[in-house]
């Protein structure tokens, strides 16, 4: 079942690629737009086994969705975002949706026919849902109680991509997340790993 915090995301993140690409349509040399999906990658938990201490930020699902424009030669912008697809437990007491947004400058360097790299770095937000355990009264009318905090962060992306065929490409991806003072989590150094599916409008080089 797809939650409403993850269609409400995606909905946001496709309104805001919309609109950049109506402004864009006649100066942009090309566009691409994705989807695709990963998982999370963090330092262990250090301490005693029964110390009370922050848990890693690692594992899971979480798609994406992101929209690159190519401006100048290889040059251009980049807007994206990722989220877990499932609340995950905490110390089996609450649960957690970490939701990540960033904008990046892009630098795509065209390898072979149809490989591409595309090198990211930009800024952008980590927003975190903790749900309240069910035992705990809610006076929200939708019935979701929950704390959310917003923390600033620096992100930097690795992607590879091969046109399958015509403008459709597959996209293997890493992206780097450093989250400023990631309460919560025993680490502020984040890595998304995935791949993504895609379709360019516009040349493909």
């Amino acid at each position: 079942m797809i939650k409403f915090a993850t269609i409400r995301f995606a909905s946001t993140v496709l309104f805001f690629a919309s609109l950049v690409s109506a402004t864009l349509a006649h100066s942009q040399e090309k566009i691409d737009i994705a989807v695709g999906g990963g998982t999370l990658f963090s330092t262990a938990t250090k301490g005693p086994s029964l110390a009370y201490v922050p848990i890693p930020e690692r594992s899971g699902t979480y798609p994406s969705l992101s929209f690159n424009a190519i401006l100048k030669k290889h040059y251009g912008f980049n807007v994206e975002g990722s989220w877990r697809d499932k609340k995950a437990d905490y110390y089996n007491y609450e649960k957690y949706r970490p939701i990540f947004v960033d904008a990046n400058g892009l630098y795509q360097i065209h390898v072979r026919r149809k490989t591409g790299i595309d090198l990211l770095a930009g800024i952008g937000v980590d927003r975190t849902e903790f749900y309240l355990p069910l035992m705990t009264s809610c006076a929200s009318p939708s019935g979701t109680c929950y704390t959310s905090g917003t923390h600033f962060m620096e992100h930097l992306g690795f992607e590879v991509h091969y046109y399958f065929w015509r403008h459709f490409f597959v996209r293997p991806e890493a992206h780097y997340y450093h989250v400023q003072n990631n309460q919560g989590f025993n680490s502020d150094n984040v890595l998304r790993v995935g791949a993504s599916v895609g379709w360019t409008i516009g040349p493909r080089d």
